[in-house]
């Protein structure tokens, strides 16, 4: 319980920022990143994510996706870097980034539903992630994802210990 209160809390105070972000995306007068209204080629769909390229991007967007793909990539390396120390072994860690990436995902929704009132349903389409390609679908499908991951990541977490059963139980 010791380190697991901190991974949520971080969590939940970066998607905040996280969100933030997204609200000043969008608030851009070229309508940020939405690659939904344009024209696109699907790369694969499967039907809950779909993988994307823009057919047609305007040098302000392709400079604001490049800018983002790397903030996506060291979102991925932050919660990555507060995983490593949280966890004391390789099964702990692994289980402390899918806490610390579901918190993240489910209260990124949380924190948008009440900035911008997005979504209006589950069923809206969104854009997940833009590494190595735009992805998209309902935003049902991350916040099923990230329910699973967060439980995997409890158990995880949780039962590996390598101080001994006696450690376990003080985490619980």
């Amino acid at each position: 319980m010791q380190k697991l209160i901190p991974l949520i809390i971080f969590g939940i105070a970066f998607a905040f920022v996280e969100a933030a972000v997204v609200v000043y995306i969008r608030s851009l007068p070229s309508g940020g990143l939405n690659f939904l209204d344009g024209d696109y080629q699907t790369i694969i769909n499967l039907r809950a994510i779909a993988f994307i390229i823009p057919r047609e991007v305007s040098f302000d967007i392709a400079r604001l996706r490049s800018v983002e793909v790397i903030r996506e990539f060291f979102t991925i390396l932050m919660l990555g870097s507060v995983a490593y120390m949280a966890g004391q072994n390789l099964k702990q860690k692994l289980g402390a980034f899918l806490i610390a990436f579901s918190i993240w995902d489910l209260f990124y929704y949380f924190f948008l539903k009440i900035l911008i009132d997005f979504p209006k349903t589950i069923w809206d389409i969104d854009l997940y992630f833009l590494i190595p390609v735009p992805w998209i679908g309902p935003v049902i499908t991350p916040l099923f994802i990230s329910i699973c991951l967060l439980i995997i990541g409890l158990v995880l977490f949780l039962k590996s210990s390598t101080l001994g059963v006696e450690h376990n139980k003080s985490l619980l």
